[in-house]
């Protein structure tokens, strides 16, 4: 049986402390989606290549490298979180991530140096997967154990409603720079002030983060594992018995990370495949990431109150059924009002099946070995998949001159999703009291 988490006392636990835990996780995204937007501008700033297509493949790729040092920082730091304390682990992750958005912010170009250039894209994209590798497990990990246990769904969702608000803050500012800067003013510079925006928030983040309480204490560990040697089996061992729910919940957030850099993509798609205008194109984001943040905390609450498994199994039902035809109207009939209508629902039914995952695999895990495991099953399934899916998307629709492939691909995520749900057990502390 897992662990039980401990709450802080209800007085302790402040909307301050959900928002420092929850800022690494939107910067991340603020950062992740910055790329992703100027994809276009980066690749011909760092891989200049005759066809344009070539050189966007080349930027997506290395957005992809940067998840290969993902695992190795999820055991790091997550193991880290597991032996000193979440908060440590917190604040080293943030200070790495920092440093290497600003050294990509300031990379001179391939014109400028050489072949440097993108040898020094590459080395602070590393630099920022290890740092973002650990991330996960220990901020979920201290929202589970800090929260109320009757609302960790609620309070786990601000994870994912806080990457969407620096997401929808990240569209905004693209958007304006599209406003006031020219094409080659954006490609020459305007694409480097979104990082350097995102740079300045590191010294915040830091401060608050430093003041946070700690949830991982020894008198906890002593309650939990009152025999001498229990902090010395290995982490197989501590995971016995838990196997079934790490695999469901590997299976469960691959499909969130699809579906999430399906919709970061949509800009890049709207601009490549579409051939719609930057500032129509940059919406896409405000529309899918501003209507995540309103149904994102509604999915927590459900989650609360229903279960994570059955909002799980809905959601992902739902999102299903309606990729396709929102896919096929997008380019049957491209507009603004269709594009942004049908990116709308899908985000809205999105929204509701994803926060229980993540909630469902920490809370069932033990604490002793909670931030490590989580992050090293989120690092895997986003390394995979979240740094391949942009990639695999243009060069299917390059290949196959399908714009309904991203649908497909999507579709085939939320299958995989369904099957981890029915092999998922319930870990909601509604449902479980109730069993």
């Amino acid at each position: 049986m897992a662990d039980v988490a401990v709450a802080l006392p209800h007085n302790t636990f402040k909307f301050r402390h959900v928002f420092a835990v929850s800022l690494g996780n939107g910067l991340e995204f603020y950062d992740f989606l910055s790329y992703a937007l100027f994809s276009v501008y980066i690749g011909h700033a760092f891989f200049p290549a005759n066809d344009k297509s070539v050189s966007l493949l080349l930027s997506l790729a290395v957005f992809g490298i940067g998840f290969i040092t993902r695992p190795i920082g999820a055991i790091v730091l997550g193991s880290l979180g597991d032996r000193i304390g979440r908060k440590p682990a917190m604040l080293i992750s943030f200070l790495m991530m920092g440093l290497g958005m600003l050294g990509l912010a300031l990379t001179p170009t391939y014109a400028s140096i050489g072949v440097a250039a993108p040898l020094l894209v590459i080395f602070f994209r590393l630099i920022q997967g290890f740092a973002l590798g650990g991330e996960i497990g220990p901020t979920t990990a201290y929202m589970v154990e800090a929260a109320p246990p009757e609302h960790r769904g609620l309070y786990g969702s601000m994870q994912y409603t806080t990457q969407d608000f620096a997401q929808v803050v990240a569209a905004v500012i693209a958007l304006a720079l599209t406003t006031v800067l020219t094409a080659d003013q954006l490609q020459a510079f305007g694409w480097r002030i979104v990082f350097l925006i995102g740079v300045l928030i590191v010294p915040f983040g830091l401060y608050i983060r430093n003041n946070l309480p700690e949830t991982l204490h020894a008198a906890d560990d002593a309650a939990l594992a009152p025999d001498a040697t229990r902090g010395s089996l290995s982490v197989r061992a501590r995971l016995s018995g838990h196997w079934g729910l790490v695999i469901a919940g590997l299976m469960l957030l691959t499909t969130g990370t699809i579906g999430s850099y399906v919709l970061t993509y949509m800009t890049t798609y709207a601009l490549d495949t579409l051939h719609m205008t930057a500032d129509i194109s940059f919406g896409v984001t405000v529309v899918s990431s501003g209507i995540a943040i309103i149904f994102e905390p509604v999915s927590g609450i459900l989650s609360d109150r229903c279960g994570r498994k059955p909002v799980i199994v809905a959601g992902f039902v739902a999102t299903l059924l309606a990729v396709l035809p929102a896919f096929w109207l997008i380019n049957t009939y491209p507009s603004m009002t269709t594009l942004y209508g049908c990116i709308a629902v899908v985000s809205l039914l999105f929204a509701i099946a994803t926060p229980p995952c993540i909630i469902a695999l920490t809370e069932g895990l033990p604490k002793t070995v909670r931030a490590g495991a989580v992050s090293t099953i989120y690092a895997f399934a986003i390394s995979i998949f979240g740094g391949t899916t942009q990639f695999a998307i243009k060069g299917l629709i390059y290949l196959t001159h399908n714009p309904l492939a991203p649908a497909y691909y999507w579709m085939g995520a939320l299958v995989v999703g369904l099957i981890g749900a029915t092999l998922m057990r319930e870990t909601a502390p509604v449902k479980v009291r109730r069993a």
